[in-house]
C-alpha cells in the first residue's frame, strides 16, 4: 500500500534550558548547562547524588483552573509544548475535534509527587477523607496524553507509550505510522516526566547516577567523557505536531522536516545492560524503514547518558553503523536526562539544528573514552547541514527506538 509522507510542522518544549525551541536551539548552541544543585536531596537518607535539571519559570496559574487541577506538572509541561507546536504550526483549532488529529504522549509514570503526597497523608490514619476527587487523573499512566486531549478537545486516536527513556522517541514513531498508513491526519506526539527524587534513587541504586560532580554541577553528565560517572535526571516536555504532507501543503504550514523511518526492537539479553548487536539492529531497521542507506546519514544525535556501559554500546554500534565519517553528539550534557521527554527535546532541537546549519557539540566531553573511539565527536560545535538526521533512543528494558528525520530545506 501506498504510505502517506509524514512532515513535522510544529515544536514545544519545555526544559531545563528554556521554553521554546530557539531558547533551546541558542542554549545549546551556547554550550549552557541545565544542570543544578538540588538542596532537597540531601534530606533523603542513602541517595549521593545532589544534582539535577529541573525546570524554572512556570506559572501553572496561567493554565485556566477548571483544566489544571488533574494536572501534575507532567502533564502541565505536557500542555503547555503542545499549545507551543500548535501556534508554531498555526494548526486549524477547529481539526482538533474532527476526528483526525490525534494525541500519543507517554511518561515514566504518572506523578510520583502527587502518589508521594497522597499516601504520606493517607498512612498517618488510613483515611480516604481528605483524598481529592482529581487525584487518580494526575497518576494514571495515560496522564498526559489525556489531559492534552481533554484540555484541547482532541476527539482522534489517544495512545501512552510508557517505556522509559525511549518514551517519547516511540511516540513519535507511533504517531508517524498512524499518519503513513492513513488512520490520522495529523498527531500531537511526544513525552513528558517531573523530577523526584526518587527518579535519581533509581539510579543511584544501580551507581548509575553522577555523584562526583556534586559540587560543580555544570560539569556533570559528560557522555562518551572517560571521567563520565553516571545521569543526571531532568524533566520538561518536548512534543511535536506531525501531519500529512498534502495536508500541511494545502494550508501552506511552514514543513521543519520529515519524518522517514521508525524502528524499535526488544533487546532480550538483558533487562538492563545494553547490547552493541541489538542497538546496531535497531539503527539498521530505522534506516531500511527510511529506504536509505547508512552513507546518507549526516548526523546521529546519540542517547549517551553518561553512564559507562550505556556510551560505550552505543558508540560501538554507531561505530559499526557508520564508522568515523559522520557527527555525532548527545545533549544530554547540557539538559540532563529528561526521562520520557528526552527523545522529543532532542529531536526537536536536532529540527532545530538542522534549519540553522550548525551541530552542537557534546557538552562536557574533555577526554574521550577509549572504549568510546572511532567515531566522530563533536566537541566543537560544527557548521553542517545534513540532509538526514538520525536520533537514537535506548531504555531500560531492553527497548530500543531509532527515528530517522530528513530536512526539507532544499525540497
Amino acid at each position: 500500500m501506498s504510505l502517506e509522507s509524514v512532515v513535522v510542522t510544529g515544536v514545544g518544549i519545555v526544559s531545563p534550558l528554556g521554553h521554546s525551541l530557539v531558547e533551546v536551539s541558542d542554549a545549546l548552541l551556547a554550550g549552557r548547562s541545565g544542570v543544578r544543585i538540588v538542596p532537597e536531596l540531601e534530606q533523603v537518607g542513602g541517595l549521593r547524588s545532589r544534582l539535577a535539571a529541573t525546570v524554572d519559570g512556570i506559572d501553572p496559574k496561567q493554565i485556566p483552573r477548571k483544566i489544571r487541577r488533574s494536572m501534575s506538572n507532567m502533564s502541565i509541561y505536557a500542555y503547555l509544548a503542545s499549545q507551543q507546536a500548535l501556534q508554531m504550526a498555526v494548526f486549524d483549532e477547529q481539526q482538533l475535534s474532527a476526528g483526525r488529529t490525534g494525541v500519543v504522549i507517554g511518561s515514566t509514570l504518572g506523578s510520583t509527587a502527587t502518589t508521594e503526597k497522597f499516601f504520606a497523608d493517607y498512612f498517618t490514619d488510613y483515611s480516604l477523607e481528605r483524598m481529592k476527587s482529581g487525584l487518580f487523573f494526575q497518576i494514571m499512566g495515560h496522564s498526559c496524553a489525556a489531559n492534552v486531549a481533554q484540555s484541547l478537545g482532541i476527539t482522534g486516536r489517544v495512545m501512552a507509550p510508557s517505556a522509559a527513556c525511549a518514551t517519547s522517541c516511540q511516540a513519535i514513531g507511533y504517531a508517524y505510522e498512524q499518519i503513513a498508513f492513513g488512520r490520522q491526519d495529523a498527531m500531537l506526539c511526544g513525552g513528558a516526566d517531573e523530577f523526584h527524587p526518587l527518579t535519581a534513587a533509581t539510579f543511584d541504586m544501580m551507581n548509575a547516577a553522577s555523584t562526583h560532580f556534586n559540587q560543580q554541577p555544570e560539569q556533570s553528565p559528560g557522555p562518551f567523557d572517560a571521567a563520565r560517572d553516571g545521569v543526571v535526571c531532568g524533566e520538561g516536555s518536548g512534543i511535536l505536531l506531525l501531519e500529512r504532507r498534502d495536508r500541511a501543503e494545502a494550508r501552506d504550514a511552514e514543513i521543519l522536516a520529515e519524518v522517514v523511518g521508525f524502528a524499535t526492537t526488544s533487546d532480550t539479553s538483558s533487562i538492563a545492560n545494553p547490547d552493541v548487536e541489538a542497538m546496531y539492529q535497531c539503527m539498521s531497521l530505522a534506516l531500511e524503514n527510511a529506504g536509505i542507506a547508512a552513507a546518507e546519514i549526516g548526523y546521529v544525535n546519540a542517547h549517551a547518558t553518561g553512564t559507562v556501559q550505556g556510551d560505550i554500546a552505543e558508540a560501538a554500534a554507531i561505530r559499526r553503523l557508520v564508522g568515523d565519517q559522520v557527527p555525532v553528539s548527545s545533549f544530554k550534557g547540557h539538559l540532563g536526562h529528561t526521562m520520557a521527554a528526552s527523545g522529543a527535546i532532542e529531536l526537536s532541537a536536532s529540527i532545530g539544528m538542522m534549519r540553522r546549519g550548525e551541530l552542537a557539540a557534546t557538552l562536557n566531553l574533555h577526554d574521550i573514552d577509549e572504549n568510546c573511539a572511532g567515531i566522530m565527536h563533536l566537541q566543537q560545535n560544527l557548521q553542517a547541514e545534513p540532509r538526514y538526521v538520525l536520533k537514537n533512543n535506548f531504555a531500560m528494558g531492553g527497548i530500543n527506538s531509532t527515528l530517522v528525520i530528513r530536512s526539507t530545506a532544499h525540497d
